[in-house]
């Protein structure tokens, strides 16, 4: 018996020890959940290195058809992409001079939306959260994926500027750009071009949080049919993006083809090489 439980079953008040059971429950769960998601993701890179399953069952002391169930139950490894056991998933409010109240665009709300589900197949525990209208932000927290450019926010602004390789620009009088520095190509969206056309650019980034004590999942577009399609992306190819970049700080940039009556994604692919963070700092 660990010393936790004891100390939580020594509790005299009946509220306090509801309480602390329910917290530790949760916990232990979230816990199990990335226990689970780590004991698989150590079969599969064993296996993608090159031994059979039963060399891996001997070597670990287990049966070969516990290793084979291992492989293909449980959380998938590609969800610590997102966060490890719970995530809060951040979009910006924005001040409606007709309702004189905050709102969420529509499109914000499908993204977060969209980003809540796909977090939860993934077995992560999945909470919500805004950016102020004023542009202020918490970003020094665990498990954040933050829908949100750099225009609506002054503190997501000065994260994005720690990007090494992509950068927003917005000259004066001028419209919104993604800049690969790399390239010294500028990409702007088709709304923002003659002649116009339903496309946009999504920006999708892991960079370092303000305090330095983990990272932030950013996501955001020229318009908001870019972020869309960013969230469209990884929802259908967060395998590759995993095993491309894993839990290092990375960013690149996605070409959304949309609908214009609803700003839904028919077609989204990478525009930009998926760029590792510390491989720019060392080269």
């Amino acid at each position: 018996m660990s010393d936790e439980l004891q100390r939580i079953m020594a509790i005299d008040d009946p509220y306090r020890l509801l309480r602390e059971v329910t917290t530790r429950l949760a916990d232990a769960q979230q816990e199990v959940t990335e226990l689970a998601r780590l004991r698989r993701r150590v079969v599969q890179d064993l296996h993608s290195q090159g031994l059979s399953y039963a060399q891996i069952a001997e070597k670990a002391g287990l049966s070969r058809g516990r290793i084979h169930q291992i492989r293909h139950t449980g959380p998938a490894p590609e969800g610590a992409f997102l966060g490890a056991g719970a995530v809060t998933v951040v979009t910006p409010l924005r001040w409606d001079d007709e309702k004189k109240r905050p709102v969420v665009a529509m499109a914000d709300v499908n993204s977060g939306r969209r980003l809540e589900e796909l977090a939860k197949s993934y077995g992560l525990d999945v909470s919500s959260g805004h950016v102020l209208v004023s542009g202020e932000v918490d970003l020094n927290r665990d498990g954040l994926v933050v829908v949100c450019g750099p225009g609506m926010s002054q503190t997501m602004s000065d994260l994005y500027a720690q990007d090494p390789v992509l950068s927003w620009e917005h000259p004066q009088n001028e419209p919104w750009a993604l800049l690969d520095r790399r390239t010294g190509t500028a990409y702007r969206a088709g709304a923002d071009t003659e002649p116009q056309r339903p496309h946009d650019v999504g920006y999708l980034g892991r960079l370092p949080r303000p305090d330095g004590n983990g990272s932030v999942l950013a996501i955001a577009g020229i318009h908001t049919a870019g972020s869309l399609g960013v969230v469209q992306l990884l929802a259908s190819d967060l395998n590759t993006l995993w095993g491309q970049v894993g839990e290092h700080h990375f960013s690149t940039l996605v070409s959304v083809e949309y609908d214009p009556e609803t700003d839904e994604p028919q077609s989204v692919e990478l525009l930009t090489p998926i760029y590792r963070h510390d491989e720019e700092t060392t080269a």
